[in-house]
């Protein structure tokens, strides 16, 4: 079955979302990486507190941007802001991503958990991030492979 109807590979390559996507995506990897690095640098050696939770800020920021745009782009693409077929499994679990991370920020406001739980919960979110990722990189390539089986279209 393909992932993408003819008419909804032709409005994901017209829509500007699709390249907001694309930025955003790696963007945000890069965050995460950072990120991950402070936080396990923090639970290493007790330092760089700060820093490892301003990242982890930023890189909730940046969730939240793509999971916005990404709506954005579902709908422009598939009519629906989420949970589109194509897309069921990697929204579904990115609402746990979400959660996660949401939930991060509530421990860090309420003080609901000291750092180091904090930090806990902050790699539980990465992990789900890393695994929401692996997804949509699977689903990319399968979108590419499609990409290479439709015709090319014809001069009229």
């Amino acid at each position: 079955m393909p992932l993408y109807t003819a008419d909804q590979l032709r409005r994901r390559d017209a829509t500007p979302w699709t390249l907001v996507q694309g930025v955003l995506a790696p963007v945000q990897f890069a965050v995460f990486l950072m990120s991950l690095a402070l936080v396990l640098r923090f639970l290493a050696t007790g330092e760089g507190l700060t820093a490892a939770t301003a990242s982890i800020i930023v890189k909730t920021l940046v969730l939240y941007t793509i999971m916005v745009t990404g709506a954005i782009w579902e709908r422009v693409v598939f009519g629906r802001y989420l949970f589109a077929p194509a897309f069921f499994w990697e929204d579904a679990f990115s609402m746990l991503v979400l959660a996660l991370h949401t939930a991060y920020l509530a421990a860090l406001l309420t003080g609901a958990l000291n750092p180091v739980g904090q930090m806990a919960l902050a790699l539980a979110a990465y992990g789900a991030y890393a695994i929401n990722a692996t997804q949509f990189v699977l689903k990319l390539r399968a979108a590419r492979r499609q990409a290479g089986a439709w015709p090319a279209e014809q001069p009229t």
